[in-house]
């Protein structure tokens, strides 16, 4: 599958207090520089549970960028249509300060605004099955032309899956009803789900999508996930582990739901292991540290599949 989004690092300060009073020097207790963006993340750990990924995307011409294209190209994903930029802009940053259940996140934004049409390379996007497309409200050089991307894939004979992430702005607008008109999954978690549709009762935001998307995908936290295709209604219960930190958990719930999709496998199916890679991801720090230990996940997944009954 081919993806188009935003490559950057994470940052993230753990052990810090609920409350930064200014002028003071706060101290965290540790800290994790790692692959960031969830288009990012999306791609390293759909990769490292075994499909073939290629990737789009801009970086700046600095170490941030230097690092975030090495550890994506060692995590198996094709980063052959990145491109380094020289100038100003630098590659984007999130720093995350961690506390105990919930966390602030500061974004750079960087390059993330800077990737645009004309970097796109069509005939290498349409050379496979499937694109999926991240960061909807971040990716700004190709928000207002997302519409025709999607037009142009799907012409191409691909299914297209979509999780807009968080919108800044709290306005979910931006041309989105227009793009869902081409997407085959939409991926979005139960608050982002409930503003686009304008409800905040979760099962009316559901139904209100799938009269908009062939299936619906809602990521719900502890609660696990649900997903509507016509009038057929799916859940699935998240998986109890021993967590570090939820940075990246939506979209590793997002790479494990297309792996399955992508293999052909049933909505039950595809929910499960959406459920198992998002918990996975929190088992250490941010979102694609767990994925890139073989040992490590090749247990934990062989363990908890047969759990699931799969």
């Amino acid at each position: 599958m081919t993806i188009a989004g935003e490559l950057n690092l994470d940052l993230i300060f753990y052990g810090l207090p609920a409350e930064l009073p200014p002028e003071r020097e706060i101290l965290a207790d540790r800290m994790m520089l790692t692959l960031g963006g969830s288009s990012t993340i999306v791609a390293h750990n759909l990769a490292a549970l075994g499909s073939r990924v290629g990737f789009i995307s801009r970086v700046g011409d600095d170490p941030p960028g230097e690092i975030a294209l090495q550890g994506l190209s060692a995590g198996g994903v094709d980063v052959s249509k990145v491109r380094r930029v020289a100038g100003s802009t630098k590659t984007g940053l999130t720093v995350t300060l961690q506390r105990k259940g919930w966390r602030n996140m500061v974004t750079y934004a960087g390059t993330i605004f800077d990737l645009n049409f004309e970097d796109l390379d069509f005939g290498y996007l349409t050379d496979s099955r499937h694109f999926h497309f991240s960061s909807f409200y971040l990716q700004r050089g190709l928000r207002d032309r997302a519409g025709e991307i999607f037009q142009k894939i799907k012409a191409a004979g691909l299914t297209i899956s979509l999780d807009t992430n968080d919108d800044p702005d709290d306005l979910w607008q931006g041309g989105l009803r227009e793009c869902l008109s081409y997407v085959d999954i939409f991926l979005p978690n139960a608050r982002e789900a409930r503003q686009i549709a304008g409800t905040q009762d979760l099962q009316a935001a559901l139904s209100l999508l799938a009269d908009a998307v062939s299936l619906v995908v809602v990521k719900n936290g502890s609660e696990g996930a649900i997903a509507q295709r016509g009038g057929q209604t799916f859940s699935s219960p998240a998986l109890k582990v021993e967590s570090v930190d939820a940075v990246g958990a939506g979209d590793s719930f997002d790479a494990g739901f297309l792996f399955e999709y992508l293999r052909g496998s049933d909505v039950p199916a595809c929910l499960a292991m959406g459920n198992l890679a998002g918990a996975f991801s929190t088992t250490r720090a941010g979102g694609t540290e767990a994925f890139a230990d073989r040992e490590y996940k090749e247990e934990f997944f062989r363990s908890h599949w047969v759990q699931l009954g799969r």
